[in-house]
């Protein structure tokens, strides 16, 4: 086969692409329970073990939305991580976000939710900030999520994403925060003890 100029370098660059692995949801269901992992259109990611900060909030964050249905006898179920969600059903998208709240009971079974929550909830940590800012933010709003909240503890903000009116607000860890989903909960976050 005759080579031309510059054809070389396009070759080899489509060979590397043709053998990079491209991950299922089958391959993360594999893996021992104590590694985590998500996959995103087929990438895969491993997730770092949680700060003990990081589990506070979710904690804090989970309990005050758990409680507000409770006692407003709601039909929605609040879920902390790790939890599966097959956000496209399809097989090249795992995720685990930190707390998710779903309304539709038909989409949970017991591996996780199918589709897309109502809510989600990702608190930020220095190996997954450019997935929850980018990746994650594009996949939840193309999937049908109507509001996304990203936690960032280092730098104090709630950047808080209304994907059904178009807006994007944020806010620091002093401030009331009222969820769009579930209208009239509001989530005071300087009851919360951050470091």
């Amino acid at each position: 086969m005759k080579v031309y100029m510059g054809e070389e370098e396009i070759i080899k660059k489509n060979m590397a692409l043709a053998q990079e692995k491209i991950y299922t949801t089958e391959f993360i269901e594999e893996l021992p329970e104590d590694v985590r992992a998500e996959v995103i259109d087929g990438q895969l990611f491993y997730m770092a073990s949680p700060t003990a900060t990081h589990q506070r909030l979710l904690g804090f964050l989970h309990g005050t939305i758990w409680n507000y249905i409770r006692e407003k006898k709601g039909r929605c179920q609040v879920y902390p991580a790790p939890l599966a969600v097959y956000l496209n059903k399809d097989h090249h998208t795992y995720l685990e976000p930190d707390v998710i709240l779903v309304c539709d009971p038909g989409k949970m079974t017991e591996k996780g939710c199918y589709g897309a929550p109502d809510f989600v909830a990702e608190i930020v940590s220095p190996s997954t900030q450019s997935r929850d800012y980018l990746l994650k933010l594009n996949k939840y709003q193309s999937a049908g999520v109507k509001e996304y909240w990203i936690l960032d503890i280092r730098k104090k903000t709630i950047h808080v994403y209304d994907f059904e009116n178009e807006r994007k607000d944020t806010y620091d860890f002093a401030d009331k925060i009222g969820m769009k989903v579930l209208w009239g909960l509001e989530i005071d976050f300087s009851e919360f003890d951050a470091p």
